[in-house]
């Protein structure tokens, strides 16, 4: 992990962000950023939020009508011997985009990825939710980390880290002090890489589920993997975040019967 002094101008920058957020409310920040997307709009309030995803275009119809859906309240999960999460991420380069709805990192070819048992999935992207969308026995976390995954068959896995008020993370350190100005998409680093793996607890039992896409168009048969223990952030990182995106979570869907199973450790 690249460290610099421009760390020092962090506490600066938090005030900064906040002062920001104050300015302007969330209707008004969250239109302006859906507007740098192409394709039907969507939000996480009012007449474009979630029970309205499904009306809002025909390819979202499956945010109604969808069996599994995601996310869900974790509870009362099947023990089970199950394959470990073999990771083997490498540093990516530092670059952040504000996709409208959240702020993605993506990972280039060749960036590693996760095995489990005898599929294999490659690192895409990773990205935020605060508060967190998956919950356990009812209890939100802070903030969420999605890292998602492909095989070579195109289907998807996600990794889901739960976040907690705590102590700084390096990874996430960089990527909100190098947020995207107010207004521009991305905002990149050269020479700054991040390790993902340092976003991941070192004992690493999982809740594991079929389930779908958080976000429009919600497409199901996407595996699940929610990481057992959380992870730290500190407070000017959550702060940082949530001067840009205060709630983009969605209600957690019903679990409509699915089998949920855990790790034994």
């Amino acid at each position: 992990m690249h460290t610099t002094p421009r760390h020092a101008s962090g506490v600066r920058r938090i005030l900064l962000w906040a002062l920001s957020a104050a300015a302007c409310c969330t209707a008004v920040c969250g239109t302006a950023a859906h507007a740098q997307e192409e394709g039907p709009s969507w939000s996480y309030a009012g007449e474009t939020g979630p029970s309205h995803w499904a009306s809002e275009d025909l390819s979202y119809r499956v945010c109604g009508t969808g069996r599994y859906q995601s996310p869900i309240d974790i509870k009362n999960a099947t023990p089970k011997a199950l394959s470990p999460i073999a990771f083997d991420y490498q540093p990516i380069p530092l670059t952040v985009t504000d996709t409208g709805h959240t702020m993605q990192v993506s990972a280039p070819p060749g960036s590693g990825g996760i095995t489990v048992g005898e599929e294999r999935y490659e690192l895409v992207q990773f990205h935020f939710h605060r508060p967190s969308e998956e919950s356990i026995n009812g209890k939100r976390f802070q903030m969420e980390v999605h890292l998602v995954h492909k095989n070579a068959r195109g289907e998807l896995a996600v990794v889901s880290v739960l976040l907690r008020g705590g102590n700084s993370n390096p990874v996430l350190r960089e990527v909100f002090d190098n947020l995207p100005p107010s207004g521009q998409k991305e905002a990149s680093v050269p020479g700054v890489t991040l390790d993902p793996t340092q976003l991941l607890p070192k004992v690493r039992g999982y809740y594991t589920f079929e389930g779908s896409l958080t976000t429009p168009p919600c497409s199901e048969h996407v595996r699940w993997f929610v990481l057992k223990r959380a992870m730290q952030a500190s407070s000017g990182e959550i702060v940082l975040f949530a001067a840009r995106y205060p709630n983009n979570a969605r209600p957690t869907q019903p679990r409509a019967g699915r089998p949920v199973e855990q790790t034994q450790d």
